[in-house]
């Protein structure tokens, strides 16, 4: 008898659906006519699919191995990380930009690029994953970058330049390190300060959290390196 679609699915798998839901509810909320703060909202689920995402990976290295895990986590990811983020910034912006159609149109290129680069990495990211370091910047560290900056109103000149450069840095062959414990500790941390206190005290929380995370984007290459050329003089 043939197995249960639903039965493929582990608990890492679920958690990567709630990731999805996640990033999908964002784009939802923001083209509703609910009577609260729609764009606060959707920055905030965002920042939740973020953390589910991270929460998955941790549950599945503790449990079963999946079968759609791979497959389940990058489509996944391609809402929470691709389209969210980039539906996310045309809406904050298009009224800035309506009457200029140039900065229009080149901000729709920049987001389809946006949304290709991510694809290939995506798709391609269990071809190339590594235990010590990840090959281009992860997707969550360009996602929360960009909706930072379109928070906290970035003028559209700087975004548009953020989000190219980022697009670049997915699909590049930069090696970054993967956090250990007590830095994926501090940065959830600032993710979760950031969903409470939000645009409070001069947006004090969200600023922090990119800072942090710019210190990793240029130090990263760095230490990753350093890694390497230590691992091959013990080899060598």
């Amino acid at each position: 008898m043939q197995k249960s679609m639903i039965k493929f699915l582990s608990i890492a798998d679920c958690i990567s659906l709630i990731n999805a839901c996640f990033g999908f509810l964002a784009i939802l909320i923001l083209f509703s006519n609910f009577d609260f703060n729609i764009v606060r909202v959707s920055f905030s689920l965002i920042l939740l699919a973020l953390l589910a995402d991270g929460l998955d990976g941790i549950v599945a290295r503790k449990n079963r191995e999946s079968n759609l895990g791979d497959y389940l986590e990058a489509m996944a990811d391609m809402i929470s990380m691709g389209i969210a983020p980039s539906v996310f910034v045309f809406y904050l912006y298009f009224d800035d930009i309506s009457t200029d159609l140039i900065i229009q149109i080149i901000l729709i290129l920049v987001l389809v690029f946006f949304i290709i680069c991510n694809m290939i990495r995506l798709s391609s990211f269990h071809l190339i994953k590594n235990k010590s370091f990840f090959i281009g910047i992860p997707a969550s560290v360009s996602t929360i970058f960009i909706i930072i900056a379109s928070f906290i109103r970035v003028n559209i000149e700087y975004i548009l330049v953020l989000i190219f450069a980022l697009s670049l840095l997915t699909i590049s062959q930069i090696r970054f390190p993967k956090p250990k414990i007590k830095t994926n500790t501090i940065a959830v941390v600032l993710i979760i300060l950031t969903l409470i206190i939000g645009e409070l005290y001069y947006y004090i929380a969200p600023i922090l959290l990119f800072f942090a995370l710019t210190i990793y984007v240029i130090a990263g290459p760095i230490f990753a390196r350093k890694a390497l050329h230590d691992i091959s003089k013990l080899n060598s």
